[in-house]
C-alpha cells in the first residue's frame, strides 16, 4: 500500500534537525526499499527546512504510522503536525527513476 506522509516543522528547529540527522538517515536507510519519493518542504527562498515528505510503499496502515511516528524527528518533538493519507503511485517508478536536472530557482 502507497502513502503520502507529510510533517510539518515546528519553529526553530533547526538545532535538533541537525543533532539528529545522522539518526534520521539511518532510520531512512531501513525503508530504502519502500521510497518512492521523499525530500524536505523549504522556505521560498530554500533556505530553511519546513518539513519533510515522504511516499512510501509498505504493508498497511500501520506501517505507514510505524514510519511516521517512530522516525527520530518525531520522536524529539521536530514536527507540529503529520498527514498520512493513502496514495496511488500512477507512473509506477520512484524518483531515481528520473534524472535529476536540479537547478537553482
Amino acid at each position: 500500500m502507497e502513502f503520502f506522509i507529510y510533517c510539518r516543522d515546528r519553529p526553530d528547529t533547526d538545532a535538533i534537525l541537525e543533532e539528529l540527522a545522522e539518526a534520521h538517515w539511518s532510520f531512512m536507510d531501513g525503508y530504502a526499499d519502500a521510497m518512492i519519493a521523499r525530500g524536505p518542504t523549504l522556505t521560498p527562498d530554500r533556505t530553511r527546512h519546513t518539513g519533510s515528505m515522504h511516499i512510501i510503499d509498505v504493508t498497511d496502515d500501520d506501517a505507514a504510522h510505524a514510519f511516521a511516528f517512530e522516525e527520530p524527528y518525531f520522536q524529539a518533538g521536530v514536527y507540529a503536525q503529520v498527514l498520512i493519507h493513502r496514495w496511488v503511485n500512477e507512473l509506477g517508478r520512484t524518483m531515481w527513476d528520473f534524472r535529476s536536472e536540479a537547478t537553482d530557482h
